[in-house]
This record gives C-alpha cells, structure tokens and sequence, in this order.
C-alpha cells in the first residue's frame, strides 16, 4: 500500500474570512464510479447545480445518467434533547475540516465538543452509494436523523418538473423508492446498531439551484421526501446508509468498512500501474483525476456483448463532468494522457477497437448522445484525431497486432476523404488540401451552436485540420511502408507532400506573419488569430517549414497564452469576449471568441519544445498554474474554461478530460526521466 502522506489533503474552514469562507463553501467535489456515474455536490453541502447529487446512477439506455439520490439532510439529536443540524445551512458554523484521503471526501463537524465524520464513497463498478458517519469525540453515544429527499430525473433535465407519484415500500429494514415503471427503484438500507425509520407520509420541499440561475436556467425544483432515519451513533460503530440501483445481494455483498479498503487499494493499483513519480502528489493527483474519465458505457449493451464475444472489453472515455457524454475528438484527444501515461495500456486499445467498430463513411462519431446506442458523426476532426491516437499507442505499446487490425481502416478513412463524405469533407483536387462544412453545422473543436446560429462555423479549409491531415497521411506512409507496402507507402508520402507544399504556400499571411485561420472559407481568407496554427508545429509530423515554427510560436506566446491556456481568439479581434458568464446564448458567443481552452497547453509545450529543445524546466513552469487549480473549482481536478482576462476565472466542466489529460501528459513527461511529450518526426 502507498504512504497517505502525498495522498491527502487537508482544507481547514476559513471562518475568519467571510468572502473566503463563502469561496471555500462553495467548491466542488466529484466522485465517480466507472460507469459514468457520479456524485458530486459543495463542500457545505449546497445543492447548486442540476447535476448536484449523491448517486447519478448511469443506467441502460435511452434512461442515460439518472439523478436517483439528490439530497441527503442531517442532524445530531442529544440525550439532553438539543438537536445540531449539520446541513447546508450550518456549514459555515459546525463544519471544521473538509479532506481528501486518496480524493475520497471526509467532513468533520465540530460542535459543543463532540466530532462527527462523514465520508462518502461510490463503489466502482456499481451505481452503489456509502454514506458513511463515524462518533470520534465529545459523547460516547448520539442519535443521528438521516432525511433523504429524491427528483428522479435524467441529470440534465429541467429541475422544475414537478415531483410527484412517488412510492416507497418498507420491508423490515429494507426500503425502495419508485416513480412508476420506466425508472428502477432505489432501494435503501442502513448498516447501523438499530435502524429506526419515521414515515411521514411524503414530503415536498423548494430547492434553489444558484448555478443554474447564473447560467439562466430553470433553477427552482421540488424534492420528495418519505420520512426519515432516527438511528443511535456510538464511539465504538459507525452508521452507513447504502443506496443502489442495483440487486439487494450486490448491495449486501460489500462491508462498509471492505467498500472503503478496496476503493483505497484500487487507487493504489492505479499509481503503482502509472509508474514513474505517481507517488508524488502532483502526479498522484492528475492521475487519479484521469481515472474519474475512463469508463464502461453501461448503457451500451451492444458493444459490451460485442466487445466481450471477442474476448475483449469496451471502454469510452466521458469528456467532462458534469454534463458531456463520450466525445471522439475529446477521447482520441486525451487518449495518450488518461491511459497511456498511467500505464493503462489494455484499456487503451480497448477505446480505439470500441471506436474502430463505429467508423462509417470514413468518420469516427463525434458523440454518443445521453441514453443512445448509436453515436452523431458531424466532425472534421475527430477523425483525424484517431490516427494521432493509434500512433501514440502503437509506439507505447508496440501493439503490432493493434495496427494491423485498424490500418485497412485508416486506409477507408483516407479513401473517403479523398473522394468526399458527410457534411461537405473532401480534398480539394487542385491543391490537396482538406475542406469542410456545411450550413447549420460546427465541425471542428470550435463547436459552439445556439439554436439555429453556428458561432465559429470556419466552413473552408481550417489550418489545424489540414496540419492533422499532413500528420495522417505521414503515418498511414510510416505504417504501410513497415510493412513492405512500398507502392502505396509512396502514394502516401506523394499526397502528405503535396498537403505540405500547398499548406505553407496558402495557409502563411505575410501581413500578419502568422498563419490564416480557414482559407477559401465564404469570405475568403479568414486573418483571425487563434491557436488552432499550433497544431501545425506541436503534431509529430509538423506541416509547418521550420523557418516559420519560431513567428508562429511567437505570435501565440505573445497574444494568446494564458497562466491557464491559451485564448481561443486574439483580444484585439472586435469578436473577442473577456468573460464567458451569462445565459445559453451569451456563453457560447463567448466559447471560442476568447474564452482560454486549458488543454491547448499541452500542444503548445508541444510547439515550444519544438523551437526551444533544451528548455524543459520553462516547458514545465508553464504548467504550474494549472497544477495550483487542482485546489480551486472541483477539486482535484481541471476546469474545462477560463476567462480569458485576469483573474481568469474558472467555467464550464469542473472537470474536463482533455484538461486533465494533456497537463498529466506533458507533466510526466518534462519531469520523468524520458524523452519530451510526442515531438519526433
């Protein structure tokens, strides 16, 4: 087992500061369960957000992840009558400490002398719920009132729909909460010296959900409860309340006090398997955050049956919590950081055969929509992205057997596009290059869409889908040529030198010095400065002539790099947006016209080792900020956005997949004993 000490994080409550208090008492932490599942809440206990809960269970489909367990109130009830409430409300006032044990949360209330703890736990693999409440101090033996209150609800639904019809059924100590047929019952039970349950006939309460006011939703809701749990709480055994969706057996099959060892000797497997300074707090860290992404798609029960005929198993990779489901470009993205730098190299294969299996028409999906099987296609990129991913895990693992499975298929993909598919993607004939878009579509990573308004549609030939499109080609040759295919090998390198010849003839603007952003787009060539022009310097095979690579880099350093990122749109374009903040519409005018993308660093260090080989330890220091975010937002976590102007506020995901993956990446990298983050070729 590993030392705690690197393991565990401390957070005192700041009462002595009220604005710091009020900051602390608001920052958020998340759990997850493999499935894609959470839970996740504040640190005093508020429910601000949709998605707050303490088990969004991740059902079969078309149910998807379902809000099952929403709120859980608590108080201490002495034998001198005085009842101490611990909830929300009271947080600033009896809350002592909240800490992270292996990112496992622990609350420690203090009042009049006597110390309780809660911790909460899901377990891996189940959508199963530990709460978990221990007596240290100040009495040998209290009462504790336990009121679950439920809106079951698909976790991104409007929180206004009106609660009712529901039930519960008491078997001895066994109870079950339903909402009709369409839904599974949460069945409860407490593991406790007596259990005592107060039924109240049902109850309904109004909730208020500050973020989603401030994100101009729905934020007022209802919430059921049936009663609740009187139960004595003594120095010598805990009280566990276990909620689940799943079977009766399967919740009794785990002790507790088992539960929470096996989840700690889980997390130590996990550092032990990434190897290298896992041990050390920052990797520690970035590593157990990358596991909270990788899961099994429970819903999908088609590629599970498919997966495990073959004697395989399926993998996906969720692209932030809260609310993303699993996204191609986001996962071929954050592939080499969440898997293959923490020596999770089985799984890895597992996401690209999942993924392979769905190619259609030359394109990997773009998403998997909540509770569906089959996936969306409208992307440009993703695609391309999958080629960068079987390389890195090709010359990780050496997994020959891998690449012979999916070249035909890398091969289709090239095919297609060369003669054209979906949503307008072709080479063009007279110069190589690669177009794309269509009306009312987004098909790069500059996604944003309100209604029927596509904010950055970039229709026409965009500068980081040809620089992956160089980077595809140059590999399909490096493959093909391994194997002895010396005819198609040199129709590969013929296309990838015509796309590089045709790329820095085109894409360079000798007024501005950098490269254009899209050209042939609907209104020519589009000058806008954005940080999609390093990816064609960061990518293994660069497009970009080497006399270009230092203006580039310049250029981005000089007015797109954040402490968090770089900016998705230089400050002098009048699109430009300094805050992402407001309603739908507001924030996605804002998502790429400003707003500072946290994973862009790691193509970026990409880029500046390429310029500056022997400057590691500058490389590193531009990670450092966002390490220190690991104590702000979601805890032990990467915020997807930021601001783009100081004090770079965090927005969006508090915990986002492509953020996480690519500072662990590059963060292993620079400080392992090994070679920089993937610059050969």
């Amino acid at each position: 087992m590993h030392p705690m000490k690197p393991l565990l994080r401390n957070y005192p409550v700041p009462r002595d500061n009220p604005e710091a208090l009020r900051v602390f008492l608001q920052r958020e932490w998340l759990l997850t369960n493999g499935l894609g599942g959470y839970a996740s809440g504040t640190f005093g206990g508020d429910v601000s957000r949709r998605y707050h809960g303490l088990l969004i269970a991740a059902l079969p489909a078309p149910l998807g992840r379902t809000v099952m367990f929403n709120h859980l109130g608590e108080a201490l009830r002495l034998s001198n009558g005085d009842r101490i409430s611990l909830s929300a409300d009271q947080a600033s006032v009896r809350l002592a400490e909240v800490r992270f044990e292996y990112q496992l949360p622990v609350w420690r209330f203090e009042c009049d002398g006597i110390v309780v703890e809660k911790r909460i736990l899901l377990v891996n693999g189940q959508n199963t719920l530990h709460v978990h409440y221990e007596l240290l101090d100040g009495a040998d033996q209290v009462a504790i009132e336990l009121r679950p209150s439920f809106q079951f609800r698909r976790h991104e639904i409007d929180v206004s729909q009106p609660v009712k019809d529901y039930r519960i059924h008491i078997n001895g100590h066994d109870f079950e909460i339903s909402n009709g047929p369409d839904i599974p019952p949460l069945r409860l039970m407490l593991r406790a010296e007596a259990t005592g349950f107060h039924h109240e006939g049902g109850s309904i309460r109004e909730v208020s959900y500050s973020h989603e006011a401030e994100r101009g939703y729905s934020s007022r809701g209802q919430l059921w409860s049936p009663g609740y749990f009187l139960v004595p709480l003594n120095r010598q055994r805990g009280v566990t309340l276990v909620a689940s969706t799943e079977s009766w057996d399967i919740m009794r099959a785990l002790r507790p006090s088992v539960a929470q060892e096996l989840a700690i000797e889980r997390r130590g497997h996990l550092l032990t398997l990434a190897g290298g300074d896992a041990l050390d707090s920052t990797e520690a860290d970035l590593t157990l955050a990358a596991d909270q992404f990788i899961i099994t798609p429970v819903g999908r029960v088609e590629d599970s049956a498919r997966a495990r005929a073959i004697g395989d198993e399926v993998r996906t990779v969720i692209a932030g919590y809260h609310w993303f489901t699993d996204w191609g470009r986001d996962t071929m993205i954050s592939l080499e950081g969440l898997t293959l730098a923490t020596g999770r190299h089985a799984e890895a294969g597992w996401i690209l055969r999942t993924f392979a299996h769905h190619i259609r028409d030359g394109l990997i999906p773009n998403l998997f929509p909540e509770g569906e099987n089959e996936g969306l296609y409208h992307t440009a990129d993703a695609t391309l992205w999958f080629f960068h991913a079987v390389d890195r895990y090709v010359s990780v693992t050496g997994d020959q057997e891998l690449l012979t499975l999916i070249l035909p298929k890398l091969r289709e993909i090239v095919t297609a596009h060369e003669r054209g598919t979906h949503f307008g993607i072709h080479v063009d004939p007279n110069d190589g290059l690669l177009s794309q878009g269509r009306a009312g579509y987004q098909l790069t990573w500059m996604d944003a869409k309100v209604d029927d308004w596509v904010v950055t549609p970039r229709r026409g030939k965009a500068v980081e889908i040809n620089a992956l499109w160089h980077n595809a080609l140059c590999l399909v040759e490096k493959w093909l040529r391994e194997r002895g295919d010396i005819e198609s090998a040199d129709e590969m390198r013929g296309r990838a030198a015509r796309v590089r010849e045709s790329f820095n003839a085109r894409f360079w603007n000798p007024t501005t010095g950098y490269l254009y952003d899209v050209i042939d787009g609907e209104t020519g060539n589009d000058p806008a400065c954005r940080p999609n022009q390093i990816f064609s310097i960061s990518l293994p095979h660069t497009v970009l002539v080497p006399d270009k690579w230092e203006a580039v880099l310049n250029t981005v350093r000089d007015r797109l790099l954040t402490p968090y990122g770089l900016r998705s749109l230089d400050s002098g374009n009048p699109e430009y947006k300094m805050r992402y903040f407001g309603d739908l519409r507001a924030r996605d005018a804002a998502y790429h016209q400003g707003t500072v993308w946290a994973w862009l660093i790691g193509p970026y260090i990409d880029a500046w080792l390429r310029v500056h080989p022997d400057d590691r330890s500058g490389a590193l220091k531009l990670l450092e900020p966002l390490v220190e975010h690991l104590n702000d937002a979601g805890h032990c976590s990467i915020s997807e956005i930021f601001d783009a102007e100081a004090p770079f506020h965090p927005r969006g995901c508090i915990a986002q997949a492509w953020s996480v993956a690519e500072v662990l990446r590059c963060w292993k990298a620079l400080t392992d004993a090994g070679a920089p983050p993937s610059t050969e070729g």
